[in-house]
C-alpha cells in the first residue's frame, strides 16, 4: 500500500476571487458528503493522500488545473466548508498556509479533545512529517504550507508544499497513516520530481547507519529509488492534447453532447439537465467514484468548470451553480431516504466507463476548448480579469492574459 506521494508544479502567484472560492467551498463540502455516504470515513483520508485526485480535484473546482495554487486555495476552500461540519462528518482539517501551519498543534490537541484520539500522537505526526520534508529531506524546498487531515478513528494524511528559489516550482508532498512504521526510515514510498543530483536524505533506507551518527550522506539518484506514483506537472498554462486522455474526455464529450438523458433509462432523474451541465456533472462523478487509476491528467478535469485564468475557458457560474444545485438537492434527498437522484448521478460515471471501451477520439481538443470560450459568455464565465465577453467582443486571442499564481 503506498503511503505517500509528491507532486511538482509550476510556482504561481495571484489570488482566489471571492465568486469562485465560494463555489469550491459548496462543491468541495458535497464532494466530502457524497465520497463519506458511500465509501466512508477512511476513504477520504485515502483519497486526499493521492496527489493525482487532489489535483484533479482542484481542476473540478476551477482552479488553474497545473499550478502551485491549487494547494492553497483547495485546503483553504475544504477546511473553511468541512470544520463547521466535522462532528456531522467525523472530518477535520488543521493547519494552513504561513502562519496558519504554525497553528496546527493547538488545532490538532482541540480535536483530539472532542475526538477522544490521542492529541499528543497527532501533534507528533505533524511536527515530524514537516521536519522530514524539510529538513531531514534537503532538495531545495523549503515548506510554506502545511495541511493535517484527519477523521474521529484516527487515520491522517499531510499535505504540505514547499517552494524552491532555484528554479521557481513548488513541490507538493503526501503522507498517508496507512501502514506508516516509521518517520525517519522511508516514511515516502519514494519522493519523485526533477533530479536535484546528489541531496542529503537522511529517511533513506541506505542511510540507517547515519542517523545513528553520521552527519551527511550521499544519496544515490532519486530515480533509483522511485516506486511511488508523482505528478510532474509542465510549465505551460494552457491545456493541450498531451496534457489530457483524449479517450476519457472524448466518451464524456460524447455521451453529454451527441446522447441526451432522455436516451438513458437510468439517468430519467436528470432529465431536463442540459448537456452542459450533464458535461461537469459527469466530471464531478468520475472525481468522487472514479478508480484512482483515472486521475493521471488532471487537466482533463478543467472541462468541468474551467480555471479562473481562463485556461481551458472561463469558469461558467451558471453551470457550476446548476451542478452544486443539483449536489445538494441529491445529498439532501438521500439523507432523507431517497437516494434515486444520487444514484443516477452515480450512473452518469458507470455509463461513460462503458461507453470508452468502444470509443475512439476523432476530436481537435483546441476546437473544444475554443467552442467552450465562444460559449462562455452564455453560461455567466468569469476568470479574475472579469466578465466573459461574446465572441465578436473578445481580443484575438480570446481575451485571456497569463497571470501567476
Amino acid at each position: 500500500m503506498k503511503r505517500s506521494g509528491s507532486a511538482d508544479l509550476p510556482l504561481h502567484y495571484g489570488y482566489v476571487p471571492q465568486w469562485l472560492y465560494e463555489r469550491m467551498s459548496k462543491l468541495g463540502l458535497a464532494v466530502f458528503e457524497v465520497i463519506l455516504a458511500d465509501y466512508g470515513k477512511n476513504e477520504i483520508i485515502r483519497r486526499m493522500s493521492d496527489p493525482f485526485w487532489f489535483q484533479s480535484l482542484g481542476a473540478v473546482m476551477g482552479m488553474d488545473w497545473h499550478s502551485s495554487g491549487v494547494t492553497t486555495s483547495v485546503m483553504g476552500a475544504l477546511k473553511r466548508a468541512i470544520n463547521p461540519n466535522s462532528k456531522e462528518l467525523g472530518i477535520y482539517i488543521a493547519g494552513g498556509k504561513g502562519k496558519f501551519s504554525k497553528e496546527t498543534p493547538n488545532e490538532l490537541l482541540k480535536i483530539a479533545h472532542l475526538t477522544g484520539l490521542n492529541g499528543n500522537e497527532l501533534v507528533k505526526a505533524s511536527k515530524l512529517s514537516a521536519k522530514v520534508d524539510n529538513t531531514a529531506i534537503q532538495d531545495s524546498y523549503q515548506l510554506y504550507t502545511h495541511n493535517f487531515i484527519l477523521n474521529d478513528e484516527g487515520s491522517w494524511t499531510v499535505v504540505q508544499q514547499g517552494m524552491s528559489g532555484k528554479d521557481k516550482t513548488a513541490r507538493r508532498y503526501h503522507w498517508h497513516s496507512e501502514n506508516l512504521k516509521s518517520f525517519v526510515d522511508k516514511p515516502h514510498s519514494g519522493i519523485c520530481g526533477k533530479n536535484q543530483g546528489i541531496i542529503l536524505d537522511l529517511t533513506a533506507k541506505s542511510a540507517v547507519e547515519n542517523r545513528k551518527g553520521i552527519i551527511e550522506i550521499s544519496h544515490e539518484p532519486p530515480e533509483k529509488i522511485m516506486k511511488e506514483v508523482s505528478l510532474i506537472l509542465p510549465a505551460h498554462h494552457d491545456v493541450q492534447a498531451s496534457d489530457v486522455n483524449l479517450k476519457r474526455l472524448g466518451a464524456i464529450l460524447s455521451m453529454t453532447r451527441e446522447m441526451q438523458p432522455e436516451n438513458f433509462e437510468d439517468l430519467l432523474l436528470l432529465k431536463g439537465v442540459g448537456p452542459r451541465t450533464m458535461q461537469s456533472l459527469a466530471l464531478v462523478s468520475e472525481v468522487i467514484h472514479g478508480a484512482p487509476s483515472r486521475f493521471q491528467d488532471p487537466a482533463r478535469f478543467s472541462f468541468a468548470h474551467g480555471g479562473k485564468d481562463g485556461h481551458p475557458f472561463p469558469v461558467p457560474t451558471k453551470i457550476y451553480d446548476e451542478t452544486l444545485d443539483i449536489l445538494r438537492t441529491g445529498i439532501e434527498r438521500s439523507k432523507l431516504g431517497n437516494s434515486d437522484k444520487m444514484q443516477a448521478f452515480k450512473k452518469l460515471h458507470e455509463i461513460n466507463v462503458k461507453l470508452e471501451e468502444n470509443f475512439t477520439p476523432d476530436f481537435d481538443i483546441q476546437e473544444v476548448i475554443e467552442e467552450e470560450r465562444n460559449n462562455s459568455w452564455r453560461y455567466g464565465g468569469k476568470t479574475v480579469f472579469g466578465d466573459a465577453k461574446p465572441p465578436g467582443n473578445r481580443k484575438p486571442d480570446g481575451g485571456i492574459q497569463l497571470s501567476l499564481f
